[in-house]
């Protein structure tokens, strides 16, 4: 059992996209985890990430502008937070089966998470939020892939609710503004996020994984304001 929530903690960073809806369970001390990460470079993860791939071309990355002009935000290299990883992913499904759907299910209940499906549905279309959903799982799973091909180790999951929350959407801020790559960064490291980011230009395309940065960095801000969390500011890229 240990060796498979092993496997499958390194999707956790993948998994995040939808999981704010936590945050209405959020008490008052929200200074330290919700504090915007501090990194190592002011350039999006994919410019500087050193896993480029294809991943520029036209001077976009991965479909979309970099930096803090596009979903990647600002590139974080230091070390991974594995107990939020490993904690997250769990809350999304097993290895190979990861469901966002049951992810935000798990952290948010349902009434909260058909409303903002609802509501993306209306701003982006239906084909755009299926796609998401598609990017969204096959990351999880491909990072999952590539972790355990890496032999990285992760302790047992401890974070719910809450707790995982804070420390999650904390971890993908930037001067108070969310980012999905930011946060991906910190969840499985900058060269995970890379390669997966890369197999997902392959798989779908560049215009998806742009497309999949863009309502993570919206849904955020909306469910982060929808539960009372109004510090959280709405990125560019949306």
């Amino acid at each position: 059992m240990i060796k498979q929530l092993t496997a499958v903690a390194a999707g956790a960073a993948l998994a995040a996209l939808c999981l704010t809806p936590a945050l209405a369970q959020m008490s008052s001390p929200m200074a330290s985890p919700m504090a915007s990460p501090m990194p190592e470079s002011t350039m999006s993860g994919g410019s500087m990430g050193g896993h480029m791939g294809g991943s520029m071309a036209g001077g976009l990355d991965h479909g979309m502008p970099p930096g803090t002009a596009g979903g990647d935000g600002v590139t974080y290299k230091g070390a991974p937070d594995l107990q939020a990883a490993i904690s997250l992913v769990t809350a999304g499904g097993m290895a190979g089966h990861f469901s966002i759907v049951k992810a935000i299910t798990a952290l948010a209940g349902a009434t909260v998470a058909n409303a903002e499906v609802a509501k993306l549905t209306k701003q982006y279309g239906a084909a755009n939020v299926a796609s998401y959903v598609a990017v969204q799982n096959f990351a999880v799973d491909d990072a999952v892939k590539i972790a355990t091909a890496a032999g990285v180790k992760f302790p047992a999951p401890m974070l719910h609710g809450s707790v995982l929350a804070k420390r999650v959407v904390g971890l993908g801020l930037v001067g108070g503004t969310y980012y999905e790559g930011t946060q991906l960064d910190h969840l499985v490291t900058n060269k995970i996020h890379e390669a997966v980011m890369d197999d997902i230009d392959q798989k779908f395309g560049a215009a998806a994984d742009a497309n999949y940065h863009r309502i993570s960095d919206q849904a955020h801000y909306d469910l982060a304001h929808a539960l009372g969390v109004s510090s959280v500011k709405l990125a560019k890229y949306h």
